[in-house]
């Protein structure tokens, strides 16, 4: 942040789906503000936007309570120093992506010290964990939505808030392109294609990605013509190779260099884990089959804070079980490789699953860009 010209902002972004989300609102802002600087804790599609990372975005990579703990001395320490540089360099707001656990302690902080705070994503605190709006309302000046029904929640708590849509919204297609991502991976159009996702953490691969493959091990011995592909985020190569040895030495798997979304473009049905990439899904049209397994401590505390019946992004948005979810002991190999083989023969299941994925679409897909920079502009008085 040199230019003392320039608008200049901070960001944290603690994850990759916060570092996908980042990177797709830095793109929108510097549209309006072509010279804009913006620093902290981001990854790849940040950077690629021209994010000064400070620190890159796994170091807040954690995965539950039991591996936070583990990690609180770092963690805060981090924290501390971030927010002594913002303190000092005074950009002309903070924007934390997501991460609350992270971000709401740092708003805090930089908002008593006389900064604009602007926290990106609301908590799921209609899902889980409502105690926390009381967090967000001391850290944030303003929240930007994801969904239509956070403002007014948040506004009974006294939260400014506005419904901006989804950015992934915007950037995924409303009709995918299912036959060009299938050339790029060198599929077939007549392949009947498995999209492998258990999630883009270290924690996430241990848990989940086991289930995952030994269900695709199951599936291919029905149905040997079977395609997998499974989408493996940067790093992350060498913990995924040995575990497809172990549990579907024999499958057809091909493991992509990231790609997700051409994955899910290409896809017949994705066995996937829970969170962003579930809702990455639901735009992209595709059925699934939730899947998610945490340690036993985390599911512990979890299961009772939970205040709905259902997990994955796709159902909540939808307020029914449009698509299966197995979660922890129901996340079996065999209950996997049942309801992923169900969507393969089931076509009016499938497109009646698309028009109500299309129709979710189009609820979400509100030019989150321009949106979020209209508010961010009113917060910071550039309007």
């Amino acid at each position: 942040m040199a230019d003392a010209t320039a608008l200049r902002l901070g960001m944290v972004a603690g994850e990759a789906s916060g570092d996908l989300l980042g990177g797709l609102l830095l793109q929108g802002l510097k549209a309006r503000w072509p010279d804009l600087q913006a620093a902290g804790i981001g990854g790849p599609k940040l950077a690629a936007q021209g994010f000064d990372a400070w620190w890159p975005h796994e170091r807040l990579s954690v995965f539950g309570y039991v591996d936070a703990l583990g990690r609180l001395p770092e963690l805060l320490r981090i924290r501390r120093q971030l927010g002594d540089r913002l303190l000092q360099e005074r950009p002309a707001a903070f924007i934390g992506i997501d991460a609350p656990d992270f971000n709401f302690g740092l708003e805090k902080r930089l908002r008593r010290g006389g900064l604009k705070t602007i926290h990106f994503v609301c908590p799921s605190i209609w899902a889980w964990r409502g105690e926390r709006v009381h967090k967000l309302a001391a850290a944030a000046d303003h929240v930007l939505c994801l969904f239509p029904f956070e403002p007014a929640l948040l506004q009974q708590h006294g939260v400014a808030a506005t419904f901006v849509g989804h950015p992934l919204a915007d950037a995924i297609p409303m009709e995918p392109p299912r036959a060009a991502a299938r050339a790029v991976l060198g599929l077939a159009d007549d392949d009947r294609v498995i999209a492998l996702l258990p999630g883009s953490r270290r924690s996430e691969i241990a848990h989940i990605a086991p289930r995952l493959l030994a269900a695709a091990a199951l599936m291919q011995r029905q149905r040997p013509a079977l395609r997998f592909v499974l989408p493996v985020a940067p790093g992350l190569r060498s913990l995924v190779e040995p575990l497809v040895a172990r549990f579907a030495g024999g499958a057809n798997i091909q493991l992509l260099d990231g790609q997700s979304h051409a994955a899910l473009a290409a896809c017949d049905v994705t066995l996937i884990a829970s969170g962003t990439a579930a809702l990455e899904a639901a735009l992209f049209k595709r059925p699934m089959v939730i899947c998610y397994h945490l340690a036993w401590l985390n599911w512990q505390r979890m299961k009772r804070m939970a205040y709905q019946p259902w997990f994955g992004l796709p159902n909540i948005l939808s307020g029914e079980f449009v698509v299966p979810e197995l979660i922890q002991d129901a996340a079996t190999p065999e209950a996997l490789a049942r309801e992923g083989l169900a969507w393969l023969d089931d076509a009016p299941r499938v497109a009646a699953l698309q028009r109500r994925f299309t129709d979710l679409h189009h609820t979400l897909r509100q030019n989150t860009a321009q949106r979020a920079t209209d508010a961010i502009a009113q917060v910071i008085g550039q309007a």
